[in-house]
């Protein structure tokens, strides 16, 4: 009986130390060493002396930036509002200033000031820096909308193992009618908290509160499918898909352009970066040229979600034909275990 015992604690602790282990590896190898990676800056002027400069720190960089030359200012504030640009140093004797727009990200701007610190120190000249897009009052920093993102994900991948485990007696069909109405609930949450609570979101709630209700949407429809096949796994599956390789990839703390290749890459199409990244464009560059793709990537999550609920339908309808018993059955301890499953972050 003991050793019974101990083999079954030994099962359960398996789940957390995979977590530990999975934490471990998603949060350090993101964020343990952040450095530029192809950090895409500008030079703005036109002059021998200013190619010199751009062509003198590509060469020195290497990988870590990517070095042009702008023949204006205001070319360099539209890259900029674009998001295609990091930064873009314009020397001058009297005047020399570097533009930023924080509210692409705060890390990215600090990095990019780094760097130009360095080249007017070599020069012997002052620097102003110039924030071309401020973010909202209530987000000095502009990572407020990644823990916006990271209570949404909780609250979504948090309720699949509540509505798999208490709704196994449901059908498909019932369960997805819940995990919608969850994700609507999980939305009004986020939007409440994040517009008149603490004001991180200061204008077009209506849209970033349809984002969430669309993220939240995906990570439910995504779960309940899969919670057909995986039970007690789904939690740390979920928890894989969306807290190790979305927080890290969403762009909320650091950008592809401070990251490695493995986690930028994700950045360009997991649902985390969607939701953040189409919120900023949204709130702070007048939703730019990559606003509607981050909206794509977020339906083709919830599509991925309503090919899966259909699938384990299917499967739920040829292997459990049987309709449930009228008279309510106990219900089981593994499904009382799954429900307590921890929650991480």
């Amino acid at each position: 009986m003991r050793s019974h015992q101990l083999r079954h604690v030994a099962a359960h602790l398996l789940t957390p130390l995979l977590m530990c282990l999975g934490m471990g590896l998603a949060y350090l190898g993101a964020f343990h060493q952040p450095e530029p990676n192809h950090l895409k800056v500008a030079v703005v002027g036109t002059s021998a002396q200013d190619m010199v400069l751009a062509q003198t720190m590509k060469d020195k960089a290497g990988d870590a930036l990517e070095v042009v030359t702008l023949p204006t200012r205001d070319e360099a504030t539209a890259q900029l509002r674009d998001r295609t640009l990091s930064g873009a140093y314009i020397p001058d004797p009297r005047h020399t200033e570097l533009l930023v727009a924080k509210a692409n990200s705060d890390t990215t701007a600090m990095a990019v000031e780094l760097v130009f610190r360095q080249v007017a120190g070599t020069q012997g000249m002052p620097m102003t820096v110039t924030d071309i897009a401020q973010t909202s009052s209530g987000d000095p920093t502009g990572q407020g909308l990644f823990f916006l993102l990271v209570a949404l994900s909780i609250g979504s991948y948090g309720s699949v193992a509540a509505i798999g485990a208490a709704g196994a007696g449901l059908s498909m069909g019932v369960r997805a009618a819940i995990g919608l109405v969850t994700s609507l609930v999980v939305s009004v949450i986020g939007i409440a908290l994040a517009a008149p609570v603490f004001h991180i979101v200061d204008h077009d709630y209506a849209a970033i509160w349809a984002m969430g209700w669309l993220y939240s949407a995906g990570i439910i429809t995504v779960g309940i499918g899969l919670h057909t096949f995986l039970k007690r796994w789904t939690t740390l599956a979920l928890m894989v898909l969306f807290v190790m390789l979305n927080f890290t990839t969403s762009g909320g703390i650091y950008r592809p352009e401070l990251q490695n290749g493995f986690f930028g890459s994700l950045h360009a199409f997991w649902n985390g970066a969607g939701f953040v990244e189409g919120a900023r464009s949204l709130l702070y560059f007048d939703g730019g040229a990559d606003f509607a793709g981050r909206i794509a990537s977020l339906f083709a999550w919830l599509a991925v979600g309503a090919v899966l609920l259909v699938i384990a339908a299917r499967y739920e309808r040829h292997n459990f034909p049987a309709p449930a018993a009228p008279v309510r059955a106990q219900r089981p301890v593994a499904a009382e275990e799954e429900i307590e499953e921890t929650v991480g972050v």
